[in-house]
């Protein structure tokens, strides 16, 4: 008997939209079934290598269409391996299981027909583009290994049903759509027509390792005979010359293997050669999926071996910071039934690796000096992922900084480090830096006033990611990084430090009771207090002595989870601003005043907050800021 399930509201909002939100194109639908139903097929030979007992035919497998005039219908037949019930419920009837609410908030705020598919193929949902072109959806499968097939239905008006079916049925799926009238105005086209399927799979699926067969009428001297023909060339993109495989070939791959709706930013063919032979075909994406930046993505390439399919996300292949890579390596010497453990260890593999991230390195090289604009798209998308192999992968600082583009308070446009070198005044020789949640908190630092002055150059460093590099990488070009928060860092030349440094030595001895009191009187949250040399309009900063970790870093690595002990950082005074000299004669008058001492607290909470801090007590803050405001106007 047919159990009724309900789809969540969310979901019931989403499969609305699905199906009413792409006006053009509807044709994509074949697409997705005969991409899931290779997919299929593929695990069912992977099982098969994995495991000696299972029985399954993997000699004859083909995709089968079965289009029917009379009753209006479409059915797309696999042998492969197929889903039991509970299986069904979680693939088949829930959508898109995490990101609902956000898929839907981003459809409906689309603004057009392109970005509504885009969005679609992110979130993974594109079986239920079938509704689009059916009133009706019936799947019918049985998994490899067990003997109880089901059936699943649905409308897609809300909810769906799963039967158990009685009697033998044979391994894989059959998924029938109820199709709706013809509509050429909306987009829908005579789906039963011989034509009509001849041309979206040579259109969409001409690639699919399997044979897509239909059985097709053949009319000679009055006689009618019928035989099965397959649509599909099946030939291997990745084995083909490039010279020899159109644009729009690659795209269909790509759309095919990464259930995306775009095309793919950037194609990357290439055969490894040399101790180690491989073919690749490789893609970047136009976007970052939804989940690229989750402990849920996983990465990967598919695994080939001579031209056999051994794996969908091949981990072993591709570094971490090039986890947005997807694409097919088909290997020549790699054994067929290759495990997880022996990928891990092989140096065939760890070859293949090496080679991928030398030519996507170097593609993505070649883009940013021929098409910026492309590229400077590509780093909008990847470049906080990218930034990862700079603590990752030490031995590719050189080409990655090369590929580096960063925010800078000299323009709202992002720079490269080898533009932001050849724009260094004379006197610099340093990369200044300064690290902070977001861009209007780093450009209104007080830790940049004596740069700013000298028309130095600094880098605005916001992405949770810029913490962790920079704090890796020596130097770019022999010229070294340098934050702008470090006590040790100056704007000054040598002489002009000393000159400083001797008119600061006068100011000490003047300030020496004050600056004791006040570091006495904060010994809770500063390690020291001391004049500045680096300020030129503010009261007051605070700066990182020694090794201790930046703002940032501390709260990256809070973040994580990481028990960090307390760190104290320098208080630094402008002793030529109004604020300090007043202070200091209030202090010389009454020292013992106990107002002074919320003065000092709420100088300390000021230079903490301009540098994008967190009170430890914003309400005693708040309260002591209220007092001093008070007295003021009540003067």
């Amino acid at each position: 008997m047919a159990q009724t399930y309900e789809f969540q509201a969310e979901a019931k909002q989403m499969l609305s939209l699905v199906i009413n939100s792409i006006y053009s194109n509807k044709d994509i639908f074949l697409r997705e079934l005969i991409s899931n139903a290779s997919d299929a097929m593929d695990k069912l030979r992977l099982r098969t290598l994995t495991d000696s007992e299972l029985k399954a035919d993997t000699e004859n497998m083909q995709i089968r269409l079965v289009p029917n005039k009379d009753e209006r219908t479409l059915s797309v037949v696999d042998c492969g391996i197929g889903m039991n019930g509970e299986e069904l419920r979680e693939l088949i009837g829930t959508i898109a299981r995490s990101g609902t609410a956000e898929f839907i908030s981003k459809i409906k705020n689309s603004q057009s027909e392109a970005n509504s598919a885009e969005l679609i193929g992110q979130f993974g949902v594109g079986f239920y583009s079938v509704f689009m072109v059916a009133d009706k959806v019936t799947i019918e499968t049985r998994k490899i290994d067990e003997a109880q097939a089901y059936r699943w239905e649905s409308d897609g008006n809300g909810s769906y049903t799963i039967e158990e079916i009685e009697g033998e049925r044979p391994q894989g799926t059959t998924i029938t759509l109820k199709l709706k009238p013809v509509d050429e105005e909306d987009g829908i086209s005579d789906y039963t027509s011989e034509w009509v399927l001849r041309d979206l799979v040579k259109r969409y699926s001409d690639f699919i390792a399997y044979p897509v067969v239909m059985k097709v009428t053949h009319k000679h001297d009055d006689e009618v005979t019928e035989e099965d023909e397959t649509l599909n060339s099946m030939k291997a993109l990745w084995a083909r010359s490039s010279d020899e495989v159109e644009a729009k070939e690659y795209n269909e791959f790509y759309k095919h293997i990464a259930h995306d709706w775009n095309d793919p930013l950037e194609t990357i063919a290439f055969k490894g050669e040399g101790t180690f032979e491989f073919q690749s075909l490789l893609f970047i994406p136009e976007h970052a999926t939804p989940d690229l930046f989750t402990a849920e993505f996983h990465k990967g390439v598919q695994l080939y071996v001579k031209r056999v399919f051994i794996m969908d996300r091949c981990e072993e292949l591709v570094p971490d910071y090039l986890r947005f890579i997807k694409g097919v390596v088909d290997a020549q010497d790699l054994s067929l039934n290759v495990s997880r453990e022996l990928l891990q260890k092989d140096r065939q593999i760890r070859a293949i690796n090496k080679g991928i991230t030398r030519k996507v390195l170097s593609t993505l090289g070649t883009m940013k000096k021929e098409r910026f604009d492309v590229y400077k798209k590509f780093w909008g998308e990847f470049g906080r992922i990218l930034k990862e192999g700079l603590f990752r992968s030490p031995e590719q600082n050189t080409t990655l900084l090369d590929l580096v583009l960063l925010p800078s308070i000299n323009s709202e446009e992002l720079t490269s480090l080898e533009d932001y070198i050849k724009r260094m005044p004379e006197g610099q020789d340093a990369i200044y830096y300064i690290t902070g949640e977001n861009r209007a908190v780093m450009e209104n630092s007080p830790h940049l006033e004596a740069f700013k002055a000298k028309g130095y150059e600094v880098l605005l460093l916001s992405d949770a990611v810029d913490a962790f590099w920079i704090e890796m990488v020596d130097n770019y070009k022999e010229k070294s990084f340098k934050s702008v928060l470090r006590s040790d860092v100056s704007a000054e030349n040598e002489d002009e430090k000393k000159a400083k440094e001797e008119k600061l030595n006068e100011r000490k001895k003047d300030l020496a009771s004050l600056l004791s009191w006040m570091g006495s009187s904060l010994s809770e949250q500063v390690k020291e207090v001391r004049l500045s040399s680096r300020l030129t309009s503010s009261p007051a900063c605070l700066v990182a002595d020694g090794d201790a970790p930046s703002p940032a870093m501390e709260k990256m690595m809070k973040a994580m989870g990481h028990e960090m002990p307390p760190v104290k950082r320098v208080l630094e005074l402008n002793a030529e601003h109004p604020l300090v000299e007043k202070l200091h004669e209030l202090y010389e008058e009454r020292h013992d005043d106990p107002e002074l001492k919320s003065v000092v607290e709420v100088l300390y909470g000021q230079a903490l907050i301009s540098e994008g801090g967190e009170l430890s007590d914003p309400g005693k803050f708040a309260h002591s800021l209220t007092d001093i405001l008070t007295k003021v106007l009540s003067k």
